[in-house]
């Protein structure tokens, strides 16, 4: 019985006695039934969690009392699990809600907008509106992104234009030649397959997945992100936004987390290995992520900030039904936008379903970070991925009086921080030591920066003296100045 002496949360609530107006607890009853299911308890004080019983004389009176409110109040039907238990010799009535599948789920006298509630941080809470938009879709099986986007038209130019851009971003992805070559080309079926279309009398309609992937949306807020001195949102240091279609906000963000966060370099003999103190594909994962699995019905914007002590990916929207963290720890995922899911899978941004948090709590365990904090809280998702320690109070350069990073369980020993230029500027220097005659395409491919950063970062060293350009555009060399 221990566990129903744990505390009130997500999932329990505690009441002293069965009340004679069932309002208070029915509203739980629905939230409960909205969200991943609970139990309230009855007789037990909920702050004090002291155990005072339910009276013995009328116990299956007040069992009835509960069946048939819960029966009376809630639409759709509810059907509680109500057992009876014994704890410290006084009896107390264990009332068990399983997530409902016909959400939403609100009370019958208050209607479906004003009677709709859901459990947010161990508190019952009248639901927002476009929350209970999601709930009504998700209960008829249905996704926001393939719904018809009626503010929107398209012409055969504009959908030509979006094939061309996938698949431009599926080629850009690919790993390898073998990958390349088979990446196909994408069509207006193919489209319509995905739910990036709709077909209606012979024509196609587009829908929200083509507003947002083609950045003709209103919908899709800029994706915030900021820099901040020490462990709280106290002080700025830098911050951005970036619009546009997701799938390039989701590659401006994954840039500007790179040129963000340290870069060092393990020597073993004769060569170096550039090594971010991140692992960088579990950054990108969950980037891409927080883009293709947020609520694009709620107005709030995905945050990516990064402190002194860790990175935090912060998404729009509740867990859906029957996904709770554990089941995420264990590769367990649900679909929240269909037809954004197949085309980021299309052009590899995902790439296993289900497998993407495993895949990241695996990378920071073998980099020697603590594994991520995954945090379901007022109607969003966050993940906190943390620094090593050596990295702290530094956010952007390494103050470790030796230069060498040691790493959490000592997995990084050996690397070494530039401490005089940005992580990018430091990288780009490097490489054009190593070959000054090397172009910016393939200073692209080994950075893993986007063609149009590294320009901006060469003219910054060039404005700077840090770098400067001998010889003609084709036959000259550059030379590292500083």
């Amino acid at each position: 019985m221990v566990e129903l002496l744990a505390g009130e949360s997500k999932n329990t609530e505690y009441k002293q006695e069965v009340p004679s107006n069932s309002t208070g607890y029915m509203k739980t009853v629905v939230a409960f039934s909205n969200g991943l299911g609970g139990k309230i308890v009855f007789g037990i004080e909920d702050k004090t969690l002291k155990v005072v019983g339910v009276n013995r004389d009328n116990l299956f009176k007040k069992m009835d009392a509960i069946t048939n409110a819960i029966s009376h109040c809630c639409e759709p039907k509810i059907i509680p699990d109500i057992t009876l238990h014994s704890i410290e010799d006084k009896t107390v009535i264990v009332v068990e809600i399983i997530a409902g599948k016909q959400r939403p789920y609100f009370l019958k006298s208050q209607g479906i907008v004003k009677g709709t509630y859901i459990r947010v941080s161990g508190t019952t809470r009248l639901i927002e509106d476009f929350m209970l938009k999601e709930l009504i879709l998700d209960g008829q099986n249905r996704y926001y992104d393939s719904e018809p986007c009626d503010d929107l038209t398209v012409t055969k130019e504009d959908i030509a234009d979006l094939c061309m851009h996938l698949r431009e971003n599926a080629l850009k992805n690919a790993m390898t030649d073998a990958e390349k070559s088979n990446v196909k080309v994408v069509t207006e079926n193919v489209l319509l397959s995905w739910g990036i279309f709709i077909e209606k009398e012979g024509e196609l309609f587009p829908t929200n997945a083509y507003a947002l992937l083609s950045g003709r949306s209103s919908m899709a807020p800029a994706i915030q992100c900021a820099i901040f001195k020490g462990t709280d949102r106290s002080f700025f240091v830098d911050r951005r936004e970036f619009k546009g279609a997701i799938q390039d906000q989701m590659e401006a963000v994954y840039q500007y987390v790179l040129e963000k966060i340290n870069l060092g370099a393990r020597i073993q003999g004769i060569y170096r290995q550039d090594i971010y103190e991140l692992p960088i594909d579990a950054v990108r994962e969950l980037i891409a992520n927080a883009v293709a699995h947020r609520n694009y019905l709620d107005p709030g914007s995905i945050q990516v900030a990064l402190y002194d002590d860790r990175l935090e990916i912060t998404s729009p929207g509740m867990l859906l039904s029957g996904v709770s963290i554990q089941k995420m720890k264990e590769g367990y995922s649900r679909i929240r936008n269909r037809a954004i899911a197949s085309a980021f899978s299309y052009m590899k941004i995902i790439e296993k379903w289900g497998s993407g948090i495993p895949r990241v709590i695996r990378a920071c365990k073998e980099y020697g970070l603590p594994e991520p904090d995954l945090i379901d809280f007022d109607g969003d998702f966050r993940v906190n991925v943390y620094r090593s320690h050596l990295n702290r109070g530094t956010n952007g350069t390494n103050h470790d009086t030796n230069g060498t990073n040691h790493g959490a369980n000592g997995t990084n020993h050996g690397i070494i921080y530039n401490t005089n230029a940005t992580n990018s500027e430091q990288h780009l220097m490097d490489i054009l030591r190593e070959n000054p005659k090397v172009t910016q395409k393939k200073i692209q491919g080994k950075t893993g920066l986007s063609l149009r950063t590294v320009k901006r970062v060469m003219s910054e060293l060039q404005k700077n003296d840090r770098i400067m350009r001998r010889g003609t555009s084709r036959s000259g060399e550059w030379v590292v100045t500083k």
